[in-house]
């Protein structure tokens, strides 16, 4: 699924340093979920959470969902009804306007059906249901968890001295907030990674600076793209790195 932080582009470069030394039957757990984009590229055992219910909800559907919305058109009448009444809604259906309807997939901040590039127009509601459509097949077999990534499940295989492989695509510092109304707490979620590899869990963050105890396995320079209109955007580099402990 299309999101503003998506590591799809350099899922190619992580996922083999990740999986490296995976063993048969080894739990694969991502406690940020974001826009699938690595875990979907991931086989066998995986576990999938998120504190945000109205993703957890539309992603538990999603593996016997026949897209209910698929040909839904939403206005900006029926955005703004959803956006304030989101409680009277299916939590699946606020979070299908929430990511498909809004521009730069803010938290229903601004609508979002149609621009013109200069070449095309494209419509991001349609561009957002052919994503899904494609990603799919791809997430059957998951096991999604609303929960903080503290009490999201971290399962041992059989000679319980091999914990979970654990992904962290968490919040970057001074990037963007989580969770829409809560201040993400860095230093209580590095000081919880060091305690998940004192449980023989095996942990990856990405990030673009950790605590020096934390070493860096990889490293790119990137480029942002978060519209084709935003050209202060388009052109903005960063360096994506990835910590273990």
């Amino acid at each position: 699924m299309k999101y503003m932080w998506s590591k799809n582009r350099i899922s190619k470069y992580l996922l083999p340093i990740i999986l490296k030394d995976r063993k048969p039957n080894q739990w694969y757990v991502e406690p940020f979920v974001w826009g699938a984009n690595m875990i979907d590229k991931v086989d066998g055992n995986r576990i999938w959470g998120d504190i945000n219910k109205y993703l957890v909800s539309f992603l538990q559907k999603l593996s016997h969902w026949e897209f209910k919305y698929r040909n839904n058109f939403y206005t900006r009448e029926q955005y703004n009804e959803i956006r304030y009444n989101k409680e009277e809604y299916e939590r699946a259906e606020v979070w299908y306007v929430w990511i498909n309807c809004s521009y730069w997939w803010s938290w229903f901040e601004s609508y979002s059906w149609k621009s013109n590039t200069a070449k095309w127009e494209r419509n991001y509601q349609h561009e957002a249901i052919r994503n899904i459509e494609k990603q799919l097949p791809w997430l059957k077999g998951v096991h999604f968890e609303i929960a903080d990534y503290t009490k999201i499940s971290t399962p041992f295989i059989d000679d319980w001295k091999t914990g979970a492989i654990i992904y962290c695509d968490k919040p970057y510092k001074w990037v963007r907030e989580y969770n829409f109304d809560k201040w993400f707490n860095h230093t209580e979620f590095w000081e919880w990674c060091r305690e998940k590899k004192k449980e023989w869990h095996t942990v990856f963050v990405s990030e673009y600076n950790a605590p020096e105890d934390f070493k860096c396995v990889w490293e790119k320079e990137v480029k942002s793209s978060l519209s084709a209109n935003w050209k202060s955007w388009r052109n903005k580099n960063s360096t994506e790195k990835l910590f273990t402990i």
